[in-house]
């Protein structure tokens, strides 16, 4: 007998919920059309470019490096070309919808985060491995005291789950736990766990706590050395959480915070606005199946435990063991398990720190980059959602496509060479076709800037409109300059990666220190040598050739003065002065912020190896 013959009603509920999100927030048929109509724009666009410079390289006939070039353009186009499409869906959202919120995050109409009793219960997790202790403590109280603020803090426990392996900084979490124990009423929701294996990384570690600890808890926020997060974000999440039990994941935009460092103040400052549209504009047709950023985030407890853990891949590192870049893999695993993994696409209290020097935020993006590519073997993962399937292919095509672009450039005198020994050759269909590529690569940050612009007030908020358009044109050169230094590190590891290297996850840096010319050259030279190779080619092929080629080149000879230049503790004190690259939180920093920043700088302890 069928269940509709015993319960209509219920029959009636599952025929409903089959139609629409596992959550029910959104109708399937909705979600199919958007990302049809997506996948239509990037294709119709990709193979459009494609097809516009394989006509510039036909001219003469096909010749090997021709070839090589075409191959290279199509790799590294498709991340530029989603950027793009992905920017002005959000911008339309943002200012062309009559609801954005309905557009992208409807789910938080039928949950008012401002309404309600909290009723459950939710752990707020910091992972820490060879962090300095009171600086990663001092973020987890401010969280605490912003919570009890709201008077819901009854609902959350707090632990320290370290990995710490230097055996008097772990000696120094200790003592600084038991201290802030002793200082609050209710220390028992204060709990310190040190593994003395880091087995499985910081995934291991949380999935540690889930299995000791996770039955007494329905949600989890993970937060790592350097987040901070309001308690009224927290409670709006935990709002929505309760409000949709489907719900898997749910989390909103990470901005920086407020920094000393030039470097980190121009990146975070081009990532607020190259974040807002992008990410509005994904949410709209990735839907249910939205990534995960591994920390200040909520996370159901019982389907995680249940349905995402982290295969062990087969075969030794890089590619093989333990999952490094575990947070996509838990999203599509969270998915496939028939929760949604959503995105508020929206500032709302919620902060982390950037790497203070380019140095750092290479060696972070080559272990982002290992990680990624562990995912080649997960692609064959069965059950997985189709856009599920699509995040994980997307974060591997994101590094093919740096070594590709390098190539590109390698290859550019060549090319040059060849185009000038041909007569008639489309020089200035090539132009066009380089500027819009360059465009596109700036897609997401001119739809940032556009909506600043749009939004009333926004452009205040960032220190008026002087000092707000000085520091876009900035960035926008900052981000050729720090885009060429980091290609080339990323390029050489996954050649590395090709012959079983692996990199050691050890330790961030978290404080801007300044960095010397030798530190810098040591690890820059192979940048330097590259771009002096390439433009001495192209100067001695064509010198107009070696002027339009400087927004991606330029960075390469520039690597060592760029490092330093951007690590300055004088030039960050002078942009702060200035207010140049300045960020809302900095003018008007919010009671969170200013608690933690109390504390002053400190010294990061020393880097370890895993």
């Amino acid at each position: 007998m069928t269940v509709s013959s015993h319960n209509p009603d219920r029959a009636r509920t599952a025929d409903r919920l089959s139609l629409t999100t596992p959550a029910g927030l959104q109708a399937n048929a909705n979600l199919t059309w958007r990302r049809l109509a997506v996948l239509t724009m990037n294709l119709g666009l990709w193979a459009g470019l494609g097809m516009w410079f394989a006509s510039i390289l036909s001219a003469g006939g096909w010749s090997v490096s021709d070839v090589i070039l075409l191959i290279c353009f199509l790799l590294g186009t498709p991340w530029a070309v989603l950027g793009f499409w992905n920017a002005v869906i959000g911008l339309w959202v943002r200012h062309g919808a009559r609801d954005p919120i309905a557009e992208a995050a409807f789910f938080l109409a039928n949950a008012d985060p401002r309404d309600g009793p909290i009723v459950v219960k939710t752990a707020v997790l910091m992972t820490v491995r060879n962090e300095h202790p009171e600086r990663a403590l001092q973020r987890l109280r401010t969280v605490k005291a912003s919570l009890d603020a709201t008077g819901e803090g009854a609902h959350f426990a707090y632990f320290i789950l370290s990995d710490t392996q230097i055996a008097d900084v772990a000696a120094r979490e200790e003592t600084a736990v038991a201290q802030w124990r002793a200082q609050e009423g209710d220390g028992a929701r204060i709990i310190y766990r040190r593994r003395s294996r880091n087995t499985g990384f910081k995934a291991g570690n949380v999935r540690d706590f889930c299995e000791t600890y996770g039955r007494d808890f329905e949600l989890m926020l993970p937060l790592d050395a350097d987040s901070l997060m309001t308690g009224q974000a927290i409670i709006d999440l935990v709002r929505v959480m309760q409000a949709h039990p489907r719900l898997g994941i749910l989390q909103s935009l990470v901005v920086g915070m407020p920094s000393a460092s030039p470097f980190a103040r121009m990146f975070q400052f081009g990532m607020r606005f190259g974040m807002r549209s992008y990410t509005m504009g994904q949410a709209w047709w990735v839907g249910d199946c939205g990534p995960f950023w591994g920390h200040n985030a909520l996370v159901r407890i019982a389907p995680f435990v249940e349905h995402c853990r982290l295969p062990v891949l087969p075969g030794s590192p890089p590619l093989g063991g333990h999952v490094l870049s575990h947070d996509q893999v838990e999203a599509t695993l969270m998915r496939r398990a028939g929760f949604e993994v959503r995105v508020m696409p929206f500032e709302a209290g919620s902060y982390e720190e950037n790497p203070p020097d380019v140095l750092e935020f290479i060696h972070r993006d080559v272990r982002w980059c290992q990680g990624n590519m562990q995912y080649v073997k997960l692609l064959g993962l069965p059950g997985l959602n189709p856009v599920s399937r699509f995040q994980l292919v997307w974060a591997i095509l994101m590094f093919i496509g740096v070594p590709a672009w390098t190539l590109m450039i390698a290859l550019s005198p060549l090319a040059v060479h060849e185009a000038l020994a041909i007569a008639g050759f489309p020089f200035q269909s090539a132009k066009v076709l380089y500027v819009t590529c360059l465009l596109l690569s700036l897609a997401p940050k001119i739809a940032g800037l556009l909506d600043a612009a749009l939004t009333k007030g926004e452009v205040t908020r960032f220190g008026g409109p002087a000092r707000f358009w000085t520091s876009a044109l900035l960035e926008i050169v900052f981000s050729f300059l720090q885009g060429a230094v980091s290609t080339i590190r990323t390029s050489i590891f996954m050649i590395g990666l090709l012959f079983g290297r692996s990199i050691v996850w050890s330790g961030q840096k978290r404080d801007a220190g300044g960095l010397r010319w030798g530190a810098a050259a040591r690890a820059l030279w192979p940048q330097t040598l590259f771009g002096v190779a390439v433009m001495c080619a192209l100067y001695a092929v064509s010198p107009s050739a070696l002027v339009w080629s400087l927004p991606l080149t330029a960075g390469y000879v520039l690597a060592v003065p760029f490092a330093v230049a951007t690590a300055s503790p004088w030039l960050g004190g002078l942009m702060q002065r200035l207010g140049v690259a300045a960020i809302p939180e900095e003018i008007t920093p919010v009671p969170e912020i200013v608690a933690v920043r109390s504390m002053g700088r400190l010294d990061p302890c020393e880097e370890q190896g895993s």
